[in-house]
């Protein structure tokens, strides 16, 4: 609590020399009642006719009288808080924290009826002026509660920045809002200025109306015209609304927004895709699904597990190939399904999984063939295949079968023979009938095999050539 100090000042005394006359004329009258009349008034408590402290007449009222008017009077001012020309809070100096030291006060309003009384033939003749500093109390406890924004009539609101938002498909700016969340701190300061002045004055003064300045409000950090966030919204909507399907069977790989976002080279002056990235991405795909050369587990038509070291049937995508059309596809910046670019594939997929049930399964060792639809057998048969010796043996693997022709003509460096479905899997080896041939199956190859070839039934090959299409596994095995 800090208090003010106050001054006492009293009317300067006309000369002496008409004191002394006046005290002469008194004493040469002899008038006893004139004595008892100062007694009097010395003691009565009260000021004399015509006297006035702090441009107020006080005569005729006693110390405390003058006390509670002064304290009145300079207490009244209100201190009225505006934002935008309307009442945000109403103040009186006592809620600001700003109070008047009665004690003090009243001592000084003491100090002055002493000197009164002190001087008093003159104060009698003449009245007195006295002046005496109003001892405001400034609590600054009281006045940071009150003195708040929080106070105000009005609710705070804060304000936002503009920000970039996305619907779904495309983004765009949410502009800014204003609010009116103020600064505490520069509030206070410019009301205390205001409410020290008022206490300081040596008159009471009037109500105060205070505007809140449009600096004071907290403004956004960014608006809707930040110059970064528009070049970052036009960046991301010329590639957006990319999203690229790549079907692999019932399986999918999705290229969205989510991923292309990553790939943005945010650095170039027009909206670019690192294409590194990208053919990171196709390379990445291609390790993932690509089954063309790659080892692979056959389970038979009897439960065995084989497994395979490298396959010539088989899906591979071409890595480069993909990688340009990924780029093509995000730049025309719209929806896209489609297989991946392959520079081989096979008869059927769904995942990693290249056969999904359709394969001819060939087991040389029993002299025996299946053939399968969508995981279905639709025929077996006994078969011949390659004699065992003089190169003429029948390769083991997994083979796409290329294509299929009707009729046909094989023929070697010593022999010739006319088929009707032709359908070849490795260098000159395929399936066809055989109408020279009586009988298949049991160890028929081992003295009298093909050339590589396996040969069917005329029935089995007209069944196969006419359920297998482009592409179609063969599987060959002892």
């Amino acid at each position: 609590m800090k208090g003010k100090g106050r001054k006492l000042k009293k009317k300067k005394r006309k000369g002496v020399k008409i004191a002394v006359i006046i005290i002469l004329c008194l004493i040469a009258a002899g008038l006893a009642g004139t004595g008892y009349y100062l007694y009097e008034q010395a003691n009565s408590g009260l000021f004399f006719e015509e006297t006035k402290l702090n441009g107020y007449d006080v005569s005729g009222m006693t110390c405390k009288e003058v006390l509670l008017m002064l304290e009145k009077d300079y207490s009244a001012p209100e201190l009225e808080i505006r934002e935008q020309g309307e009442t945000a809070l109403s103040l009186t100096l006592a809620e600001a924290g700003y109070t008047i030291d009665q004690m003090k006060l009243l001592s000084g309003i003491q100090d002055c009826m002493r000197e009164q009384n002190i001087g008093l033939l003159f104060s009698l003749m003449e009245g007195n002026t006295f002046e005496v500093e109003i001892p405001f109390v400034f609590d600054e406890s009281t006045f940071t509660k009150t003195v708040r924004a929080e106070n105000f009539s009005q609710p705070r609101v804060s304000s936002t920045d503009a920000s970039m938002e996305f619907n779904g498909t495309e983004y765009y700016i949410e502009p800014e809002t204003y609010g009116n969340e103020l600064d505490d701190a520069d509030l206070q300061v410019m009301v205390k200025d205001v409410a020290d002045r008022l206490t300081s004055e040596d008159r009471p003064q009037q109500d105060v109306q205070i505007d809140v300045p449009e600096s004071f409000y907290f403004l956004p950090a960014v608006t809707q015209d930040d110059s970064e966030m528009n070049r970052t919204m036009n960046i991301y909507n010329a590639f957006c609304k990319s999203k690229i399907t790549l079907l692999f069977g019932e399986e999918k790989e999705t290229i969205d927004w989510s991923t292309i976002q990553g790939w943005i080279d945010m650095d170039a002056d027009e909206p670019t895709i690192v294409e590194d990235y990208v053919y990171d991405y196709a390379y990445e795909l291609a390790a993932k699904y690509d089954t063309l050369y790659h080892s692979r587990e056959f389970t038979t038509h009897d439960g065995n597990v084989i497994t395979f070291e490298s396959s010539d049937y088989g899906y591979r995508i071409d890595r480069d190939a993909e990688a340009s059309q990924l780029l093509a596809d995000i730049a025309a910046n719209t929806t896209v399904e489609r297989e991946p670019v392959y520079d081989v594939k096979g008869y059927a997929r769904n995942g990693r999984d290249d056969l999904c049930g359709n394969y001819v399964e060939v087991s040389l060792t029993k002299q025996h063939l299946w053939l399968y639809k969508g995981g279905e057998l639709v025929v077996e048969s006994d078969i011949v295949s390659g004699l065992p010796k003089d190169d003429r043996e029948t390769i083991t693997g997994v083979f796409p079968i290329p294509y299929k022709k009707s009729p046909e003509t094989l023929k070697g460096d010593t022999w010739e023979e006319k088929v009707t479905f032709w359908m070849p899997f490795y260098d000159g080896q395929g399936l066809h009938d055989a109408p020279w041939r009586s009988s298949f199956g049991g160890e028929i190859y081992k003295t009298n095999g093909s050339h590589g070839c396996v040969n069917l039934p005329y029935n089995i090959a007209e069944i196969i050539y006419n359920t297998i299409g482009e592409g179609y596994a063969i599987i060959l095995y002892k």
